[in-house]
């Protein structure tokens, strides 16, 4: 497993990190034994950094998880969580409940600390209220030692454009904007760096877009999009290889990412994936998606309030 610096945190990441999301049967109705065996063989397998959030599974995620490390020792790895966001519709950034929430999260995690609190889905929340009470309800949670870094998350990339100069964040976590489909991320890296700020990429299957059962109907791309993933993840099976192997490999692969989420409850899963990312990638696989992709590529979809889709705040 390699590891990178993760902004001007002094954390060193693994490449691969543990999206804890699926342990709240996000996906599919899931085993708890079995997530949190999933967890521990993320963690064995060299894996450092976890990632969760109330949302997921109402809650369920940061319970599971928390049998799951109260099980072995807190040093072998970095966690965090979010606050925000508690339901599909259900959002609150005040002050008071970011400060709350933590104080759930904790309970639920069985840990006097997170490493990381994230401000989930901020595309969702107007900009004053991210700038004026979130941030410095962070702000607060962070001198009181309760968490040791803070950031933002979020969908749309000028998001992070328009808000990184007025906030100081330690992290972000950007998701589906680097993978085989879509490499825009890229294009935040000057702005990271001139600033400081850590990032983790998430998704390195789009949300399900890269995959031979085809995209969830709740997949908010478009058609062409579905129809050109599903012929990409298609081509990859008929050539023996597997489409998710391409595409963890591709996105652990680029230095310039410190760290890449992925999701399972499955330990089988976790050490498979783990094991990809020591593995050669296939050049010759990765041309042909590419050129199979690329009508599509850099393509997205909006996400929350319209301000933060047209970059116009």
């Amino acid at each position: 497993m390699n590891y990178r610096r993760l902004g001007k945190t002094g954390l060193d990441v693994s490449s691969l990190s543990f999206g804890a999301s699926s342990l709240g049967s996000v996906f599919r109705q899931t085993d708890d034994a079995e997530g949190i065996r999933a967890v521990h063989a993320a963690l064995d397998a060299g894996i450092n950094l976890i990632d969760v959030s109330p949302y997921y599974g109402a809650t369920k995620a940061e319970t599971v998880l928390g049998q799951a490390i109260s099980q072995t020792s807190r040093d072998r790895f970095y966690l965090s969580t979010k606050a925000g966001r508690y339901g599909t519709d259900t959002f609150d950034f005040s002050g008071p409940r970011i400060e709350s929430s933590l104080e759930e999260s904790l309970r639920r995690l069985r840990t006097d600390y997170v490493d990381m609190l994230f401000l989930h889905d901020i595309e969702f929340a107007e900009p004053d209220i991210i700038l004026e009470e979130a941030i410095p309800a962070l702000e607060r949670l962070k001198q009181q030692g309760k968490i040791r870094f803070f950031g933002i998350c979020g969908l749309p990339l000028s998001l992070f454009e328009q808000l990184l100069p007025k906030a100081q964040v330690d992290v972000i976590i950007s998701y589906c904007h680097y993978s085989l489909n879509d490499t825009s991320l890229i294009r935040l890296l000057p702005l990271l760096e001139k600033q400081g700020v850590g990032l983790i990429n998430a998704s390195p299957l789009s949300m399900g877009l890269l995959s031979t059962r085809g995209t969830p109907d709740w997949h908010p791309a478009d058609a062409e999009t579905k129809e050109l993933c599903l012929r990409a993840a298609t081509h990859a099976a008929e050539r023996g290889s597997d489409i998710a192997k391409l595409a963890v490999q591709f996105s652990t692969s680029y230095a310039g990412i410190p760290t890449t989420l992925v999701s399972t409850a499955n330990p089988d899963n976790i050490r498979r994936n783990a094991a990809w990312t020591e593995e050669a990638m296939d050049e010759v696989l990765l041309q042909e998606v590419k050129e199979i992709l690329g009508p599509i590529h850099n393509r997205t979809w909006a996400s929350g309030i319209p301000m933060y889709n047209n970059g116009s705040i």
